[in-house]
């Protein structure tokens, strides 16, 4: 246990480390001040500007803004279709691979624009070197660009006063792909590259199996085969930004847990370090942008408490697997000299620690990349994943997991000023009934998703044919589908047969409602907050730039998630615990 202990203390040491400047560095991008990639970049980025005849000192209201990222995402959405449904008739297609199904690309498409990064295939036989790298990598870079590109757009509402525009949404956006993403999935894409992942244009390689294998065939006979081939591609590169853009959509259909994707331990740090860093240093951006640095650590701090808390979960739920697991002794479950614990569905060269520590980060900062089977975690293993992509504030995907935290905490003053007989205000603006109204809103939408559609592949013939698991344990698969979906994380408990009209339709439905719904909300707030005035401090005024402010937000979302959710996990993950240790 105190192996996965010190790995666990290590990574989240490392996360504050590299968070912290790098939260600056965002910020000064944001706010256009000079760093120090600007002598280079910004020729570049005057050339974008006037090739795509965009006018960067436009000031956007947030109907306009809402209105620029809800029709570049939809077009985007439509690309990306075409291109999957027809990549036959496309180049870099070197294995002749066919289009996918139209429902197929509708839900791949979705996933990608959304940052969800959902797969209901396998890469490296679904799709061409084109869809890949042009049409899924594309959407990569610019899904991760509008989460970012809209928190800022929120952050100035707190920030302006008795103003309407709320930035501009081509600039903000530019800006995130050409400074912040792009140098980001260099350096990770050599990193990673010098630990063993292919980036090839190269056909798949066929080699000799070191001893033949006997396949039997549909009609009773069998065959010897003695070549296998083995999926290249210009993985390193897509791999990148897959995780520092909290996407998620694994190049091979392992995901990370393919030794090409993720070879070594090393590359395995790397990538987790990778899909960490803008979503925890944004907090740091946060503080800094308001002004108040210590806002943003508390923000930091309630996200990172429920990390933690999350971490030693899995991490001991893992390690002492179950009764079942353990055949009464007769399976090792320690760490003394070799790996013990859960071992189904993990790899070998992974373990217990980074397993779990991965599985933990991937949900949390809704990556959706995974190096294990999720299918196979403990019950209890299984929930906190759950219960994090139910919550969707844990940092979260790239500025909407802050978005949506800064949406509780705007809760928690407003709760905590009626306990005072107080207005509540948050950032030096008063939030009001309009803004109670659409944050109430923006939190309901979330929770309504995953329970309306869970409750509808459980009642329907369509969804029903797609669950293998009967009890507990299939009703944890269909809410982690949809918790996946609408938190536009991307990872899967599996053991669905879930590439079907009724999964593959609703879940981009859940991806794409989840996303654009909140953002569109949530820049409303930003337009209202920007209208008001900044009121002065007084002896009244609840301090949210505290450790108990905190320690209070934790706690409004832990009890929101009780009330929510709790009947749901009732009758699946924690149902399926009892019945292992009754």
């Amino acid at each position: 246990m105190m192996n996965v202990t010190v790995q666990m203390v290590v990574y989240c040491v490392i996360l504050v480390l590299l968070a912290i400047p790098l939260g600056s560095y965002m910020g000064k991008v944001m706010n256009g001040e000079h760093v120090f990639l600007s002598g280079v970049l910004q020729p570049v980025e005057r050339v974008i500007y006037r090739v795509l005849k965009i006018d960067p000192e436009e000031d956007m209201d947030w109907k306009k803004y809402s209105v620029c990222a809800g029709v570049f995402s939809v077009l985007s959405l439509f690309v990306l279709w075409a291109i999957l449904c027809f990549q036959k008739f496309l180049p870099l297609n070197p294995e002749g691979i066919e289009g996918t199904s139209w429902h197929l690309g509708f839900n791949t498409a979705a996933s990608f624009t959304t940052n969800t990064n959902w797969q209901a295939y396998s890469g490296e036989s679904t799709l061409s070197y084109f869809s890949q790298m042009l049409g899924l990598n594309f959407q990569n870079f610019v899904s991760a660009a509008i989460g970012i590109a809209v928190l800022f757009a929120l952050i100035r509402g707190f920030v302006r006063v008795k103003k309407t525009g709320i930035g501009n949404f081509y600039t903000d956006m530019t800006k995130t792909v050409l400074y912040i993403l792009i140098p980001l999935s260099m350096v990770v894409s050599l990193t990673i590259a010098s630990q063993g992942v292919p980036q090839t244009f190269k056909q798949y390689d066929e080699v000799q199996l070191l001893e033949p294998v006997v396949v039997e065939n549909e009609d009773g006979t069998a065959t010897e085969v003695t070549k296998a081939v083995v999926p290249l591609g210009p993985g390193a590169s897509q791999i990148a930004i897959k995780q520092l853009g909290t996407n998620g959509g694994g190049f091979w259909g392992n995901n990370s847990a393919h030794p090409f994707e993720n070879p070594t331990p090393l590359s395995n740090l790397f990538e987790m370090i990778s899909r960490l860093l803008i979503p925890a240093g944004l907090c740091f951006t946060f503080g800094r942008n308001v002004k108040d640095t210590r806002q943003g650590t508390a923000i930091f701090l309630a996200m990172f408490i429920m990390l933690a808390a999350a971490l030693a979960v899995v991490g001991y739920n893992e390690q002492a697997g179950t009764p079942q697991l353990a055949q009464d002794g007769a399976v090792y479950m320690g760490t003394e000299g070799q790996a013990g614990g859960n071992m189904e569905g993990k790899e070998v060269r992974f373990g217990v620690a980074q397993s779990a520590l991965f599985t933990t980060v991937t949900t949390s900062f809704t990556t959706g990349t995974v190096n294990n089977m999720h299918d196979t975690l403990t019950p209890l293993g299984g929930m906190i994943p759950l219960l994090h992509m139910m919550l969707n504030v844990v940092f979260g995907g790239k500025g909407v997991g802050l978005m949506n935290m800064i949406m509780y905490a705007i809760l928690a003053v407003f709760i905590c000023g009626l306990m005072i007989g107080r207005t509540p205000e948050y950032l030096g603006k008063k939030i009001e009934g309009r803004e109670m109204k659409l944050t109430a809103l923006c939190i309901i939408i979330h929770p309504f998703l995953i329970l309306f559609f869970s409750a509808l592949a459980v009642s329907t013939s369509g969804g029903l044919e797609g669950i293998t698991n009967p009890g507990f344990h299939g009703l944890s698969q269909v809410l982690y589908e949809y918790a996946s979906s609408a938190a536009n994380n991307g990872s899967g408990f599996e053991g669905l047969a879930d590439n079907s009209y009724f999964w593959n339709i609703t879940a981009g439905l859940a991806m794409f409602f989840g996303r654009y719904l909140s953002i569109v909300i949530q820049l409303a707030i930003a337009g209202s907050l920007m209208r008001k005035r900044f009121v002065n401090e007084t002896v009244g005024t609840l301090r949210t730039d505290t450790l108990s402010f905190a320690v209070i937000l934790v706690f409004v979302v832990y009890i929101f998630a009780a009330l929510t959710f709790f009947p749901a996990l009732a009758l699946g993950p924690i149902a399926e615990h009892l019945t292992l240790w009754a």
